[in-house]
């Protein structure tokens, strides 16, 4: 399975393929919910503009204008979601403050 990706969509965050007006998009979800995107862009290693740079609005109501419901497709498929964490080093602050006196 491949590794968080924070700006581009890869196969697994793929939930189906759809046609419309004569094009192949993909309907792909991430921690902001669901988005479109084009075959080009998964698993390219490049930044997916359809996932960052694209209105989200409008894109639920062209979902549900191909007779999709976003709410409970969003439900069907959040287990895809990979969550970014950080871990955060304990700083011990008698440490920080003798290496601001040096």
């Amino acid at each position: 399975m491949a590794g968080i990706n924070r700006f581009g969509t890869t196969q697994d965050m793929i939930i189906q393929e759809i046609e419309e007006n004569g094009t192949s998009l993909y309907i792909a979800i991430d921690s902001n919910g669901l988005y479109f995107t084009t075959a080009e862009r998964i698993d390219s290693g490049f930044a997916d503009t359809n996932r960052y740079a694209a209105d989200r609005r409008d894109f639920l109501t062209r979902l549900e204008k191909l007779g999709f419901s976003p709410v409970d497709m969003f439900e069907e498929h959040k287990g895809k979601i990979k969550l970014e964490t950080t871990s955060s080093k304990k700083l011990n602050p008698l440490k920080a403050s003798k290496r601001g006196l040096s």
